[in-house]
């Protein structure tokens, strides 16, 4: 069994996620679940917590396809059933899967389908409202 690093550069951090390093940064300011600390020198130390937070934020936007704004709110209701900042994707999943539960149609729609339209139309009229 290979030794195991403490602290991860953000250099090494992107070539393990598969992302660049001005994502990992720009990811730093919009989720707060997402803070490496720094070193003396003011390099981005990575721990372990935080390279699952990446693959955890990579997943709800890459895979999944939510927005930042839905991103947010995945990682919001995660932690509110539970899950903690630097649990591995694996664990978030399994709350997701135990939060999804069947609900009752209306209109012959589920509540996520409804709550899938409704984004899309928010993230339609952010799109109008760029275009003019």
């Amino acid at each position: 069994m290979k030794p195991t690093k403490m602290y991860y550069s953000i250099t090494e951090v992107a070539e393990l996620t598969g992302l660049k390093p001005h994502i990992l940064r720009y990811w730093e300011t919009e989720f707060s679940i997402l803070h490496p600390k720094k070193n003396r020198a003011g390099n981005r130390a990575y721990r372990k917590k935080d390279i699952e937070t990446v693959k955890l934020i990579k997943r709800l936007l890459y895979t999944e396809g939510y927005t930042i704004e839905g991103a947010k709110r995945q990682i919001r209701t995660l932690r509110k059933e539970g899950f903690k900042p630097g649990q591995p994707v694996q664990e978030a999943e399994k709350i997701r899967r135990l939060m999804v539960k069947p609900t009752p149609k209306k209109d012959g729609l589920s509540k996520e389908a409804i709550d899938t339209l409704k984004e899309i139309r928010v993230e339609l009229r952010e799109i109008l409202s760029l275009l003019g």
